[in-house]
């Protein structure tokens, strides 16, 4: 395997419960991990990160041998570890990330890395996985994996903090890991992207391949471990086959029934849930404000500067810092790939924008990621965030909305539990074994949880 040296270190639009001690989970994990006698400081120990030959934090070109079981893939591909996206053409790249989803296009993640919101300092280094077949001269790219070296756990969303503390507790360390993700996108999507007529086969070899360098980056290098996450269900099972652990997560999405309008929605509504939401939104509507989507092609340099304004000051009050994203960021995106953006301006009676939500959009799909208000009104973020979302949706013949992470109270408004993915390893045997009975618990949990959840949905007639 070769590679460029690289250095190792949203809404419910914007993500703020993104530290998420859950005390159900870090109970269950600390419990395993007592069960499993024999976490000891030796292991793994504290430093191990410097201890594994990673010399001035960073990967060395061709620094990790392939296996002898991966001799004859080895004669056929080609394994690269890229500190840069721009290291890939953005054809190559789009090509391969052929699900329909905007947050794995290359302008996506080229924005985030141009705009230095992922990068070493923000904790989220680039080490992108590339496959090259050797069938031809060219060495043309068969796979792509977007991949981080993460110092924390901040904008991932499948949580793992109860890990991380459990390991802090028996003086080891968690970080750096391994993570390949959207960097503050807890959206579904394509993690290895390929050819879609690859055969079968072939996949399940891309598939192996990506494992193998994944497992010897842990034995090398001394990170903790590496997550994969919110993959679609058959790229997780594909990767389950190399006998990594599972995860199960719910979230909540609004499925479009073919409404013709918002009332046609509510109508499939029991009474009670239905009155519910009309008085929620007559709270707003009794303020006087004014709602307008811009299409990414018109949204000017001002209303970006607006925009950002609004999402950095929820943020601040919220979480005490500007949020993860900066004006640069949108800027970029506004350039790169407005065909997949739509901001929702929110207007008092004075014509001055208050309030924007920043929404992403697909063929099918929409989804609500970012927003901000610079007053507080009650019900306008449930207002701006899913009601003027549905709406859109039922106006543009869109299925799904995906309006964010996690939110249980989304559910009386008409959004319904689903379940999201994630592959994970860990280094150290012991902690796996404690980990893995972790998510075991928690899967059949989560199942329960997610009936529970389905049972007090607000529509009539539905089995």
């Amino acid at each position: 395997m070769k590679g460029n040296k690289a250095n190792l270190t949203e809404h419910s639009h914007t993500e703020h419960s993104d530290v998420n001690h859950n005390s159900d989970e870090k109970g269950r994990v600390e419990a395993n991990c007592s069960e499993n006698s024999g976490f000891e400081q030796n292991s793994i120990e504290k430093n191990s990160i410097e201890k594994n030959s990673i010399e001035k934090n960073s990967i060395e070109k061709n620094s990790i041998a392939p296996s002898s079981s991966e001799a004859n893939a080895s004669a056929l591909y080609e394994v690269e570890l890229v500190d840069a996206i721009d290291k890939v053409s953005a054809d190559s790249w789009n090509a391969l990330m052929h699900d329909n989803n905007p947050f794995n296009r290359y302008e996506f993640l080229a924005a985030l890395e141009s705009s230095k919101s992922v990068c070493r300092e923000t904790g989220w280094t680039p080490l992108h996985i590339v496959i090259r077949g050797r069938a031809n001269e060219t060495e043309a790219v068969i796979a792509v994996m977007p991949m981080y070296i993460k110092a924390h756990s901040y904008g991932e969303y499948v949580f793992d903090w109860a890990w991380a503390d459990a390991y802090e507790r028996h003086q080891l360390a968690y970080y750096p890991k391994l993570v390949s993700s959207i960097p503050f996108t807890p959206v579904t999507g394509m993690r290895l992207g390929m050819p879609a007529d690859l055969p079968s086969e072939i996949q399940q070899t891309l598939w192996q391949l990506v494992g193998q360098t994944l497992n010897r980056c842990l034995t090398e290098y001394g990170f903790s471990g590496w997550h994969c996450l919110f993959l679609p269900k058959t790229q997780c099972d594909d990767f389950s086959r190399q006998a990594n652990m599972q995860r199960l997560g719910t979230q909540f999405h609004w499925f479009n029934r073919d409404y013709s309008d918002f009332q046609a929605f509510l109508s499939a509504l029991t009474s009670r849930k239905r009155k519910d939401i009309n008085k929620e939104r007559q709270k707003v509507q009794r303020v006087n404000l004014s709602f307008e989507f811009v299409e990414g092609a018109d949204v000017t340099a001002e209303l970006w500067q607006i925009f950002s304004a609004c999402y950095q000051q929820t943020y601040a009050k919220r979480s005490g810092h500007y949020g993860y994203l900066n004006l640069a960021f949108f800027q970029t995106l506004g350039e790169s790939m407005s065909e997949s953006i739509v901001l929702l301006l929110v207007r008092d009676l004075n014509e001055q924008i208050i309030a924007s939500a920043l929404y992403f959009k697909s063929a099918t799909h929409l989804f609500g990621r970012y927003w901000g208000a610079l007053t507080e009104i009650d019900g306008l973020h449930f207002e701006a965030c899913y009601y003027q979302g549905i709406e859109y949706c039922i106006a543009n013949g869109l299925k799904v909305f995906d309006a964010g992470a996690q939110g249980e109270h989304k559910v009386p408004r008409g959004f319904e539990p689903i379940e999201t993915y994630s592959n994970h390893e860990i280094a150290h045997s012991e902690f796996r074994l404690a980990i893995q009975s972790f998510t075991l618990q928690e899967a059949d949990n989560i199942k329960t949880y997610m009936q529970q959840l389905k049972s007090k949905l607000p529509y009539k007639n539905r089995d």
